[in-house]
C-alpha cells in the first residue's frame, strides 16, 4: 500500500481541493495531484472527479473514502495511546454534548486532574453528537437516551424532565405546571428535529392525542430563551439546562411522560484507553456513581 498516495487521496476529499488540502499537508499541488493520480493509474479506477463545487469522490472514490477515514482515525488513536501510556496525563480528548450544563462540570474536573490533556469539545442535538461517536469524530459524549448498541459502553448519569418557559408576564406566569393539552392553543418555540427535546416532547403529544398547531423552530437553546422572551411563543427545554433568568418563568409540564436519562458513552473498544477512560471516571463520580 502506497501510504503517501492513499494520505493524498483521502486530504484531497477531506478538504475538497487539492490547494486546501495541500496547504493542510505541507506539501505543493502538483506533488499532491501527482501521487492522487498514480494512486488511481496503479489500480486502474477513479476516485476523484472535478464538479462546480472543487474536487468531490465518485461512487468507488465515496467507498475507499469511509476506510481512509478509519484508518487515519485508528492512525490517531494508536498515536493517541502511546503519548498517553507513557504519561497520562498527556495527549487528546475529543468530547460531544448535546448541552453544556451536562459536560461543563466533568470537563472542568478533568482538567483539573489533567491540565496538559488537549481537549476539543463539541456540542449540537443529540442525533449529531450520536453520529460523532459512532464514526469516531469524538472519543466520549454525554447525550440523553441511548440505544442499545453492543458497540457502546454507556453509563446513565441522571434523569431529567422537560419544563415550560413563559414570559413574566405571560398569563401562565403565576401558576406552577402546565397541561401538555394546554401546550396546543399556545405558539410553541421548539428546538430542530433531531434534537431529544423535540422528540420525548413530541412522543408525549402522540401518547394523549395532542398536536402542535403552530410552532417556530430554532437550532438552539439560546434562541428558544430568546424568542420566549420576545414574546413569539412558549419555550420547552429539559430542566438541566435553565438557569434562572429573572426575564422568564419555569413551570412544571404535566400529563404525560416527558423524562430523559442523560448517559455518558464512548465506543466500548475505546474504552480503557487512558484519556477516555480518566474522563468517563471523572464524569461519572460527579454524578455520584463512583
Amino acid at each position: 500500500m502506497n501510504y503517501a498516495a492513499i494520505r493524498a487521496f483521502h486530504a484531497i476529499v477531506e478538504h475538497g481541493g487539492v490547494t486546501r488540502a495541500a496547504g493542510a499537508l505541507g506539501l505543493t499541488q502538483p506533488t499532491l495531484s501527482g501521487q492522487a493520480k498514480a494512486l488511481q493509474e496503479r489500480h486502474g479506477v477513479r476516485l476523484i472527479q472535478r464538479s462546480g463545487r472543487g474536487v468531490e469522490p465518485t461512487e468507488q472514490g465515496r467507498t475507499l473514502h469511509a476506510l481512509t477515514r478509519r484508518f487515519f482515525q485508528l492512525e490517531e488513536e494508536i498515536d493517541d495511546f502511546l503519548v498517553t501510556a507513557g504519561d497520562p496525563g498527556r495527549g487528546r480528548l475529543r468530547l460531544g454534548a448535546d448541552a453544556p450544563a451536562h459536560i461543563i462540570p466533568a470537563l472542568a474536573a478533568f482538567a483539573r486532574r489533567f491540565p496538559r490533556m488537549r481537549v476539543s469539545l463539541s456540542l449540537g442535538n443529540s442525533g449529531e453528537i450520536l453520529a460523532e461517536l459512532m464514526e469516531r469524530r469524538c472519543d466520549v459524549a454525554v447525550i440523553p437516551d441511548l440505544p442499545r448498541d453492543r458497540r457502546l459502553y454507556k453509563a446513565a448519569l441522571r434523569d431529567d424532565r422537560l419544563i415550560v418557559l413563559v414570559p413574566r408576564a405571560h398569563r401562565w406566569a403565576r401558576r406552577g405546571r402546565i397541561a401538555i393539552s394546554e401546550l396546543v392553543r399556545q405558539p410553541v418555540a421548539l428546538r430542530e428535529p433531531g434534537s431529544r427535546t423535540r422528540a420525548v416532547l413530541q412522543a408525549a403529544l402522540e401518547h394523549t392525542g395532542a398536536h402542535l398547531e403552530t410552532t417556530l423552530e430554532i437550532g438552539s437553546r439560546e434562541g428558544v430563551l430568546e424568542a420566549v422572551v420576545a414574546g413569539l411563543g412558549v419555550g420547552v427545554i429539559f430542566a438541566s439546562e435553565f438557569r434562572a433568568d429573572p426575564r422568564l418563568r419555569a413551570l412544571e409540564l404535566t400529563g404525560a411522560l416527558t423524562r430523559s436519562r442523560e448517559y455518558v458513552a464512548c465506543l466500548a473498544s475505546q474504552r480503557d484507553l487512558p484519556a477516555v477512560k480518566a474522563f468517563l471516571a471523572a464524569t461519572l463520580e460527579l454524578a455520584g456513581r463512583d
